[in-house]
């Protein structure tokens, strides 16, 4: 079943480009000493200049000087310092578009002098945001979970190695073992990596996992069903699986973690990865059932055999040239 809707589910996965570009709208709000505070705002590069959002602070905060912009990898950057009355609790932001906001999500992250962290995801028609008074550990746990499912959904290389798994896997129990070894595994390294129990630089990780996926491409290529990652997919599952743990733990590292809810945080934002793990994987089991009804009225089992053969070589071809494309460009950014 499986084999039958892996060319299928290519097509609906974001463009070559979109490996890690799925950006949204970054705003950060850092509390200084003395009622200052620092607000930065970062517009994606899918976002021009012209369309780029004005993010303000509310009357009683008096900005002090021009809002400062400078263009890096991560798109246009804004920064604004600004003299607040009071306390930020309650304090609310707006967020400005010159038109219509083009669909895109907003991540909001406050930083307090006293090392408090607050970050949320908010809908595109979201347009002002509040501080809270306080942290609570449910808005933690579903402002990380969200983060969580974001990330692995728009991460084209973890779903392009998961569905590899899948191929591999191919129905069943096989496919329970496989997934369940990739999840153990990267959990495990996520965790140690947030809490800095060991840390690998991010361009190796990212160049590696490009290779994971070269790596099951040619083992699917090559059909060798005698071979270690066919006999035991969990073998390989686990292995990579632990690579790709550093990958979710550096989306941890660009919004931060609330130190009051470190706990929450870090073990919703992992329930939040497998949320879309489970997702995706439902996602091609749904379109394999479908393909196989479709399939009792396209044709003969012979035309359809062959048609089947011909998607797969071209899907996994398909994805071991994209494959091979992130691992030289990822593998040249090291200098």
């Amino acid at each position: 079943m499986i084999l039958r809707l892996i060319a299928f589910m290519v097509l609906l996965l974001p463009p070559v480009a979109g490996a890690h570009d799925s950006r949204p709208l970054y705003i950060e709000l850092r509390e200084l000493q003395g009622g200052a505070y620092r607000l930065e705002w970062k517009t994606p590069p899918s976002l021009s200049r012209l369309a780029a959002p004005l993010v303000a602070l509310p009357d009683r905060c008096q900005r002090q000087g021009n809002i400062a912009e400078s263009i890096d990898s991560s798109g246009l950057v804004r920064r604004a310092s600004f003299d607040c009355a009071g306390s930020a609790g309650g304090m609310t932001l707006s967020i400005d578009y010159p038109g219509a906001n083009p669909s895109l999500s907003s991540l909001v992250r406050y930083l307090g002098a006293s090392g408090e962290q607050v970050t949320e995801v908010l809908d595109p028609e979201q347009r002002h945001w509040t501080v809270p008074q306080s942290l609570t550990a449910t808005g933690v746990a579903w402002s990380y979970t969200v983060l969580g499912v974001e990330h692995i959904l728009v991460g084209t290389d973890h779903l392009l190695f998961l569905l590899c798994l899948l191929w591999i896997a191919g129905s069943g129990y096989r496919i329970l073992i496989t997934v369940t070894g990739f999840t153990l595994a990267h959990s495990l390294t996520l965790v140690l990596s947030a809490l800095d129990v060991v840390r690998l630089p991010i361009a190796p990780v990212e160049a590696v996992i490009a290779l994971s996926i070269v790596f099951l491409a040619s083992e699917i290529v090559h059909g060798r069903r005698q071979s270690l990652t066919w006999r035991y997919p969990i073998s390989v599952s686990s292995t990579f699986g632990l690579l790709h743990g550093f990958g979710f733990a550096n989306a941890l590292y660009e919004v931060g973690l609330p130190q009051t809810e470190l706990a929450t945080a870090l073990l919703f934002f992992n329930v939040g990865v497998e949320v879309g793990q489970l997702l995706f994987i439902g996602a091609v089991i749904a379109l394999g059932l479908l393909c196989r009804t479709l399939a009792r009225y396209a044709g003969t089992a012979a035309a359809l055999a062959a048609r089947r053969r011909q998607a797969e070589l071209a899907t996994i071809y398909g994805i071991g040239i994209v494959s091979s494309f992130w691992l030289v460009e990822r593998v040249a950014g090291f200098a």
